[in-house]
């Protein structure tokens, strides 16, 4: 049986396409410096996603981020794709790679201690680590 994707996305050079098949759980704005880095940005958004719902077509190379983190990229372009940690059964996509925009603002920021101090939250709740549970 095909599923019919809620939202579509794809790198920079088109040879990695991302679909969603349900609405992300959550949505953050992470301001690490390793989401920095990535992204060559001051920062980056990532709706959450349960495992399942994502389906990845294309090749991606993964980088060991964490001890537990690996977050993929196309081989191609070097485009963020997604990011996934062991044992935890969601996968993060930057929003960046959706096809449209607009689709999922962020409901709260993290790493908030390497914020750039001009950026403003506009009432998001801020975390100085990850959001508590």
């Amino acid at each position: 049986m095909n599923r019919i994707p809620v939202h579509q996305g794809h790198c920079a050079c088109g040879a990695v396409c991302v679909s969603v098949f349900a609405e992300p759980k959550d949505v953050n704005l992470c301001h690490c410096m390793t989401c920095r880095r990535i992204h060559g940005a001051p920062f980056g958004v990532y709706a959450i996603f349960e495992r399942d719902a994502v389906e990845v077509s294309g090749d991606t190379i993964a980088w060991a981020s964490s001890a537990t983190g690996r977050r993929h990229h196309c081989p191609t372009c070097g485009s963020p794709v997604y990011l996934a940690f062991d044992d935890v059964p969601e996968i993060e996509v930057p929003t960046g790679i959706f096809d449209e925009t607009g689709l999922y603002p962020p409901a709260y920021e993290i790493w908030c201690g390497t914020a750039e101090p001009w950026h403003d939250a506009q009432g998001r709740p801020r975390y100085p680590r990850s959001r508590p549970d």
